[in-house]
């Protein structure tokens, strides 16, 4: 059974999402941060790098983002990158110019934020992509007529001008998703009168991501979420007008507690303590470790304790198996995103090679969050990549 469990303290919200007892996913979010992933902008540009082909774009944040050529070209495929390179940036864009953008990842110490022209505005059971007229669909939903139904239901329903994505939820569903459609695409509406204002030459934000609760909401609304637990009146009330909202939720058991109590079932606070481990113990006796730069995230398999039995390839397949299922909970529950190396304990069989990079994606369906397997490298390393739900980390 899935439950719920938000508490806000001290300027702090802390996010827990519990299945039987288990602690799946964990967030926290400060209340005076200033999260921007997902906010539409009108931007200026502010200057063009020619030898990068990219551009810096005063969003009226403290720092100005920063776009890349190719997220300013129209995108071909939504699942490919590759544009016209023989187009340069100074030919698109001037100094002044004014252009609606999106934040593609918040910035950090370093970077102003990422950003792009193509626009993602989500909903329930689609992703609207307006100014392109791709339609792609959730790699999950694998049964090819339902793939081809769907598309053709989007298609038939979308404004012209306007693509989408096709979400996981939306399997087996008609009618939800024409009102869905509907719903997104007079959002987007909204977005685009805001912004049209010849008089205004500065940055303006035109539209403000859902926040952390409000996304988890929707995305689990098909997934049999049965208890909130929460300790705030603010969040308590914000919660109810999603309830009401959502024909899924209306058996959703809404509970206050104070504060000590939002975390003591389960010992939550016992599991939390767990996630910033470096070192993570499988049951066999091996164990895995994770390392974050800012590149990518490292994680390396070891068998540890483990001998297993007199068999190498059964006793390091055991301990590849087991540090598969850990590692797919670990991205999950950490919420690590961009490009992912697992450096697995050596296969000598290419059958339990296979048999490793399938498991991985069978657990990795589990997530929310979209993962694209790559498969082993030259070097025999795992390669993927996973988009966070969350920034809180990254």
């Amino acid at each position: 059974m899935l439950e719920l469990n938000i508490k806000k303290e001290e300027g702090k919200k802390y996010i827990a999402l519990i299945n039987d007892g288990i602690l799946e996913e964990y967030y926290e979010e400060n209340n005076e941060s200033n999260r921007n992933e997902g906010n539409i902008y009108i931007g200026i540009v502010k200057d063009i790098i020619k030898g990068m082909q990219a551009a810096f774009v005063d969003i009226g944040t403290e720092k100005n983002g920063f776009i890349h050529l190719k997220d300013i070209l129209p995108k071909v495929d939504e699942t490919k990158e590759k544009q016209n390179t023989d187009v340069k940036i100074e030919d698109i864009l001037k100094i002044g110019q004014k252009m609606l953008v999106q934040v593609k990842k918040d910035s950090n110490e370093k970077k102003g934020a990422r950003i792009s022209t193509h626009i993602n505005l989500p909903s329930k059971y689609i992703m609207l992509m307006p100014n392109t007229d791709i339609i792609t669909i959730s790699q999950k939903i694998e049964d090819k007529n339902e793939q081809k139904r769907l598309i053709n239901l989007v298609r038939k329903n979308l404004s012209e001008g306007n693509g989408a994505v096709i979400r996981t939820a939306a399997e087996n569903k008609e009618q939800e998703i024409i009102k869905d459609i509907k719903y997104v695409e007079n959002k987007w509406n909204k977005i685009i009168q805001t912004s049209i204002n010849p008089n205004e030459n500065k940055p303006q934000l035109l539209y403000k991501s859902e926040d952390i609760i409000e996304k988890i909401l929707i995305d689990l609304a098909d997934k049999n979420l049965k208890n909130i637990v929460v300790n705030d009146k603010e969040e308590y009330d914000k919660i109810e007008k999603i309830k009401n909202y959502n024909e899924e939720y209306k058996d959703l058991n809404i509970v206050m507690k104070s504060t000590d109590k939002i975390f003591s079932q389960y010992d939550i606070e016992k599991q939390i303590e767990k996630i910033e481990n470096r070192k993570i113990w499988l049951k066999c006796g091996g164990f895995i470790t994770i390392d974050k730069t800012e590149a990518l995230t490292a994680i390396d398999v070891n068998t540890g304790k483990y001998t297993g039995t007199k068999n190498l390839d059964q006793t390091i397949y055991k301990v590849n198996e087991e540090a598969t299922i850990e590692i797919a909970k670990q991205l999950r529950l950490r919420d690590i995103g961009g490009i992912i190396i697992i450096d697995y304990i050596d296969m000598q069989k290419e059958e339990n090679k296979n048999k490793i990079e399938n498991l991985l994606k069978l657990e990795l369906r589990k997530d929310r969050a979209k993962t694209q397997v790559e498969g082993f490298t030259k070097l025999d390393l795992m390669e993927l990549t996973r988009k966070h739900i969350c920034s809180h980390r990254d």
